[in-house]
């Protein structure tokens, strides 16, 4: 394929963290980064707004190499447990409480009863509609119980593959000059080192191959000879292969996504593949 070109990005952390379907209490990890998040950090990078249209930054093919594939584990996590302190401003602002408190509350001494024996930390924090205050749904006292999934000492080598040149370029300099702060899935996983390594003709699978591993301590230079998984989207519908992190816009409300396809490959990366000098 003629007048193609890839992006090439390095996306390495101590925990990274790629969910599609996950919810507040169980936020899992997909064993690779998803093009949702790759596409969502670069226009992070650009400075897009969640509102602005993506353009052609959802038209690139997307593919991943994973050089080093991690391990999983999980962050098992107790919120909201034990008894707080009834603010004032908490019975002006939250009806809820305010009921609670009113109700419990001896007659006469309002606002001088020590209401910690039944009042839990807010859960569920909304805006109520009428005030516009933050008020919690919930006021028990239980805790609530999460688990969050992550990918730890992860090392994935991103290609976007387009016909514009010059658009990669653009990204890539974004993603070494961001405009907004980025992270890997998570605003707890910031990434280390370069991100945009270069950009090279071709398409992803010719990239893949004749790239080295991503260096680490313990491998400088980068293995080559190596036959890592990598998975590169395909431009048509192939039946059972469907991944619904297509992006179609990040609104703030929640975004939009479609469903793409793409295959698996081993890949085999060449004797006299490129190596690498960059920052880990």
């Amino acid at each position: 394929m003629t007048g193609r070109h890839v992006l090439l990005i390095r996306l390495a952390a101590p925990l990274q963290s790629w969910g599609i379907a996950g919810r507040f209490a169980h936020r899992d990890t997909q064993s690779r980064p998803t093009k949702s998040g790759v596409i969502g950090l670069c226009a992070a990078a650009l400075g897009l707004d969640r509102e602005a249209p993506l353009g052609e930054l959802s038209e690139v093919r997307y593919g991943v190499r994973a050089d080093r594939p991690g391990v999983r584990v999980r962050d098992y996590q107790t919120v909201g447990g034990g008894t707080f302190p009834l603010r004032p401003r908490d019975l002006v602002t939250d009806h809820q409480r305010a009921a609670k408190a009113t109700a419990t509350a001896p007659p006469g001494v309002f606002g001088r009863v020590d209401l910690s024996a039944w009042y839990g930390s807010p859960k569920y924090v909304t805006t109520d509609p009428a005030s516009g205050a933050l008020v919690s749904k919930e006021v028990r006292r239980h805790a609530l119980i999460t688990e969050r999934w992550y990918l730890a000492d992860a090392a994935f080598l991103v290609g976007l593959e387009h016909a514009d040149q010059v658009l990669l370029m653009r990204v890539a300099h974004a993603l070494e000059h961001p405009k907004r702060l980025l992270w890997l899935g998570r605003k707890a996983c910031p990434p280390t080192g370069d991100l945009a390594l270069r950009v090279v003709p071709g398409t992803l699978r010719e990239a893949f191959e004749s790239h080295a591993l991503l260096p680490d301590a313990a491998v400088p230079q980068g293995a080559t000879g190596a036959r890592p998984w990598a998975w590169i989207e395909s431009p048509r519908p192939l039946p059972g292969a469907g991944v619904p992190d297509q992006p179609v816009r990040f609104d703030t409300d929640g975004g939009v996504h479609g469903l793409r396809w793409e295959t698996r490959h081993r890949i085999t990366i060449t004797p006299h593949a490129h190596g690498w000098d960059i920052i880990l």
